[in-house]
Formats: C-alpha cells, sequence, structure tokens
C-alpha cells in the first residue's frame, strides 16, 4: 500500500517562507506536487494547510521536514492511499 496524497493542518514560523518550505517538501522522495496555503497569520506565526501528492508519500520524512524548519503538525485532514 501506498499513501498517494495528504492534507495538513500545520503551525509554522514565518520563516521559512512558504515557497520555500513548498521547495524543500518536493524534493523529498516520492512526492510529485506540494500546495502551502495560508489560512491564518499571527505575528511570529502562520498558520498554513499543506496539500501533498506523490507516487508513494513517506508520513515520518514529511513530519520530519517540517520540524527540521520549526513547524508542527496540528493534523492530518485528509489522506488517500492505494495498492499498487
Amino acid at each position: 500500500m501506498k499513501l498517494k496524497l495528504i492534507v495538513l493542518d500545520v503551525l509554522k514560523p514565518r520563516e521559512p517562507l512558504i515557497h520555500e518550505l513548498a521547495l524543500n517538501l518536493v524534493r523529498l522522495e516520492g512526492i510529485k506536487y506540494v500546495d502551502v496555503s495560508v489560512t491564518q497569520v499571527d505575528q511570529e506565526t502562520e498558520k498554513v494547510t499543506i496539500t501533498i501528492r506523490g507516487d508513494n508519500i513517506r508520513y515520518e520524512k514529511v513530519k520530519e521536514e517540517l520540524e527540521r524548519n520549526g513547524s508542527v503538525i496540528h493534523s492530518v485532514d485528509k489522506a488517500i492511499a492505494s495498492i499498487d
């Protein structure tokens, strides 16, 4: 079974910028597409929705990359898996 899509609710610091975060995530193995949308802005943080699509998304690698950038996953709002 392979994870093909996940939608994450994430709290991130203002830096890195969302395009930098998207580029960092899309470089991970198995990921083909990343969409980062800001849903709320505070003085030091941003709440974002991250949609990730790929052939074989490794959730733990995504989580590690987000944590490396100072971000925290609040929830997984959607997930699609398939048997290949």
